[in-house]
């Protein structure tokens, strides 16, 4: 039986529909409902919708709403919203807003009073991440990566401390040279899972040490090829991290004069601390 809450509602109402990212078969009932039965479909590619919308039987007219004509178009549907009517916000595939427009919409709607209703559904980021076997308990979704190495590296820069699993989408064609960035900065050990082609036939689901997954992706081209996730474990603080500035400047300063086993050894007993992490951080960082 249907439950009343899933039909729209007698009051003027934006409602977030997710939409499947691949598969057909995930779009939920509450969906279609509402789909059928709002006055007006707002869409980030009408055409692209409109096959969805064939495929369900959906008459519903359906509204351009794209990143180049949001900030201008939003305030119509809201004013068609004060007017009496009811809109549902759909992007290409997946939940509106997450890396697709609408946050425009749904910010004009909240200022103005209108009720926004959201519907739970299909998303990419949670897809992965539910299948990745990374920690799930702390992430951030950090959106699309810069187009340029320079801005993907800053970035790579910013989260490579963070203890929190980092997700991020990216295109086919910027893949391999997203992941070189990734390894230039975050080294070939940190754990990283491709996630590509979610729901559909080709899906691909691989988590590797990050120098083994390029050259895992570099031997396949397939693996090259449809809309992609990255997810990256977070960062976990080995011993040779949470060393004292003081402990290594004395280290730095001892191995001056001594060889380095001997000065780990005196350093570790001047800071109560394990000579094999000083000794460890003085192959690394000292010459």
């Amino acid at each position: 039986m249907t439950d009343n809450k899933t039909l729209p509602a007698e009051i003027p109402t934006l409602y977030i529909v997710p939409t499947p990212i691949g598969n057909l078969g995930d779009i939920t009932q509450r969906a279609i409902e509402v789909l059928s039965s709002v006055d007006v479909i707002a869409a980030e590619d009408t055409r692209h919708t409109g096959k969805l919308l064939a495929h369900f039987n959906i008459q519903t007219k359906t509204f351009p709403l794209h990143d180049h004509n949001e900030q201008q178009k939003a305030q119509v549907l809201v004013e068609r919203l004060l007017a009496g009517q009811s809109i549902a916000l759909v992007s290409d595939a997946g939940t509106p807003l997450i890396s697709d427009p609408g946050y425009h919409l749904v910010n004009k709607c909240r200022q103005a009073g209108v009720k926004v209703v959201p519907l739970p559904g299909a998303c990419a980021v949670i897809t992965a991440l539910s299948a990745s076997g990374l920690p799930s308990d702390r992430f951030s979704f950090e959106g699309f990566l810069p187009a340029k190495s320079k801005g993907r590296k800053d970035k790579f820069l910013e989260i490579a401390k963070a203890e929190r699993t980092c997700i991020f989408y990216e295109s086919p064609h910027r893949i391999t040279d997203s992941l070189k960035d990734m390894l230039e900065i975050l080294g070939p050990d940190r754990e990283v899972v491709l996630a590509r082609e979610l729901t559909k036939t080709f899906e691909t689901i691989q988590g590797k040490p990050l120098g083994e997954l390029i050259e895992w992706v570099l031997a396949d081209e397939n693996q090259q090829r449809g809309e992609m996730v990255l997810l990256i474990h977070g960062h976990r603080e080995s011993a040779e991290d949470s060393l004292p500035e003081e402990a290594t400047r004395t280290l730095a300063i001892l191995t001056k004069e001594l060889p380095l086993k001997k000065a780990a050894a005196m350093a570790a007993e001047i800071y109560n601390l394990k000579k094999n992490a000083l000794y460890k951080w003085g192959l690394e960082h000292l010459d």
